[in-house]
């Protein structure tokens, strides 16, 4: 379920192994796209101090959690929490039927002491979790509840919710937020002038009306969009299928970023950074220029062969196959390693899931064990 930096590994059979390790590609590909837009946003500060100044908006995530977090432990490592949002209201209405807003992508990143090497744990969105109360955004606190899923905090609690579920399952206090929507993914990639993929099989997804022959298609913003979302118009309408296809897009998208052409292209660069910028979100501790530029220079030192990607170690949930929990003593391992800034042990990288049971009695295991603060 994990890779430490290094080259391709080879696919095997079965239905764990080559969906985990598709999964695998997809975190490690998002992450450097998410970093690299940070790193890009950073490059250009001399020329668009004033305009980034307006566009990086920034949510004080420390005032509004208060002091019930995990204690700040000074020892030079720096945990960020980075959602990609699920927005279903005004600009993002369009690109799916369900109320609310949903963190759609979650990891946490571990940057080790001496900032040369990290660790980036995916929390499935299905992930069946213990929800503690959080503050309303407009006022009041939501209520505690248990066995909910975990992008279900965004969704009552906002950024600070989903904050504050992450270091009540971690032990861990998050250094800082980043954050992208669906609609600053599309500014994004419309400034880059779009990106072009190959499919190898027809698509037809009647719910985003996307429609593409099998072949190679240069997708602007609303058609990347529909072609990172799709599911029901691929393969089995499954998320592995669709994992496939959004690996490939990243792939592309992550080579448009840093190419060479673009750097040079003085008008080109100032509309994909003000896009980056805009489509970011982060704590307010960054929501400057020089906040992005001090945190792309944390960033900036970590090589790929230094990223070990991993999903948390999840069981399929006895009471609903269609939901995860968190193994116990192997997502508990996660986590100790992280709060120690040690590697996470291989009997935690390389846990799978295990099937649901058939017992109409399961045992209850989908409760969080505490963990230290």
């Amino acid at each position: 379920m994990a890779q430490r930096g290094g080259g391709e590994e080879r696919v095997g059979p079965g239905r764990e192994g080559a969906g985990s390790r598709r999964l695998r590609r997809v975190l490690r590909v998002l992450t450097w796209l998410l970093i690299g837009v940070v790193l890009l946003v950073a490059g250009v500060v001399a020329l668009l101090h004033i305009l980034f100044s307006g566009n990086l908006e920034g949510i004080d995530i420390d005032g509004q959690l208060g002091g019930d977090r995990p204690r700040d432990v000074p020892n030079g490592t720096m945990d960020l929490l980075i959602l990609g949002s699920d927005s279903r209201a005004g600009q993002n209405a369009r690109y799916g039927r369900a109320s609310g807003a949903r963190a759609d992508t979650a990891m946490v990143v571990h940057v080790a002491a001496g900032h040369k090497e990290a660790t980036v744990v995916s929390i499935p969105r299905d992930t069946l979790v213990d929800r503690p109360s959080c503050r309303r955004p407009g006022g009041g606190h939501t209520p505690a509840r248990q066995r909910v899923m975990f992008n279900d905090s965004y969704r009552v609690g906002g950024p600070a919710c989903s904050v504050k579920t992450v270091e009540a399952m971690t032990g861990i206090r998050m250094d800082h937020y980043l954050e992208m929507d669906f609609a600053g993914f599309k500014k994004l990639v419309d400034a880059l002038g779009g990106v072009t993929v190959t499919t190898r099989k027809p698509i037809d997804d009647r719910d985003s009306k996307l429609r593409l022959p099998a072949g190679t298609h240069h997708l602007d913003g609303e058609e990347s969009l529909s072609f990172v979302r799709t599911r029901h118009g691929v393969g089995d309408g499954s998320d592995l299928a669709r994992i496939e296809l959004q690996q490939r897009f990243l792939t592309a998208l992550l080579n448009k970023v840093h190419d060479r052409r673009l750097l040079t292209n003085p008008a080109k660069l100032y509309r994909v950074a003000d896009a980056a910028s805009g489509a970011l979100t982060t704590d307010s501790e960054i929501a400057s220029v020089k906040g992005v530029t001090d945190l792309a220079d944390d960033l900036g030192g970590i090589k790929s062969d230094r990223l070990t990607t991993m999903v948390l170690p999840v069981d399929y949930d006895s009471a609903d196959p269609n939901r995860l929990v968190p193994r116990g003593p192997q997502a508990r391992q996660v986590w100790a390693a992280l709060r120690a800034d040690r590697p996470v042990p291989e009997s935690a990288l390389n846990a799978r899931p295990e099937p649901a049971r058939t017992d109409p009695h399961p045992p209850v295991t989908s409760r969080l064990a505490p963990v230290p603060r």
